[in-house]
């Protein structure tokens, strides 16, 4: 159900001003708006829509009443080259542009069941994304977390170890000293030392 213009000599970009207005419109409210569209283009499309409609009740046996105008596309189509002289042995070129314009109608019932499926395939699709949002998120929120423990805990260990090696060193440095005079004693000195008190006892 369409119906084709070729070489329409309008440019396709004022051509298509028209068209946003009627697109996604029923048959009937789609003429009734270009007839108060004050654009040379109006009339034209307006030819063009009743012709869709004949060829969808003739060939298709539809009601022009349960159709609606889908498609109305505006393309660019061959553009005649003129210019005029100007002084100095100029030339300014003129560009005569042309447009094709194809409209396309269908059922009514057709287009709600198209309408119909885009929001199932929307709620689907947003339901997929969810979760996987969510995992992010739970990621991020999860992983500086544990990063933290793991510091801390490596920071205590560290304190600990400090102070484990601090009081072991002092234990040795209280073994190596003479308990009389306070001073650090020599390994053989240390065994006559021990040799003395095993004696006394």
């Amino acid at each position: 159900m369409k119906s084709y213009l070729r070489q329409l000599r309008i440019s396709p970009k004022k051509v298509r001003v028209v068209a946003a207005l009627v697109r996604n419109k029923s048959v009937s409210e789609a003429l009734i708006t270009l007839k108060f569209v004050p654009k040379r283009s109006a009339p034209i499309i307006a030819k063009l829509i009743a012709s869709a409609a004949a060829n969808a009740e003739n060939n298709f046996k539809q009601k022009p009443e349960n159709l609606i105008v889908t498609k109305v596309l505006v393309d660019e189509g061959k553009t005649l080259k003129r210019g005029r002289p100007v002084s100095r042995g100029r030339w300014h070129p003129i560009l005569k542009r042309t447009s094709k314009v194809t409209v396309e109608l269908a059922p009514v019932a057709e287009k709600k069941d198209s309408s119909k499926k885009s929001p199932d395939k929307k709620i689907s699709a947003a339901k997929k994304a969810e979760p996987i949002e969510k995992k992010k998120v739970e990621k991020e929120f999860e992983k500086p977390v544990e990063k933290k423990i793991e510091v801390k805990m490596d920071r205590k260990e560290k304190e600990e170890a400090k102070n484990s090696e601090k009081d072991n060193a002092g234990e040795e440095e209280v073994e190596n000293l003479d308990v009389t005079n306070g001073t650090e004693q020599p390994a053989e000195k240390k065994a006559e030392i021990t040799e003395e008190h095993s004696k006394e006892k």
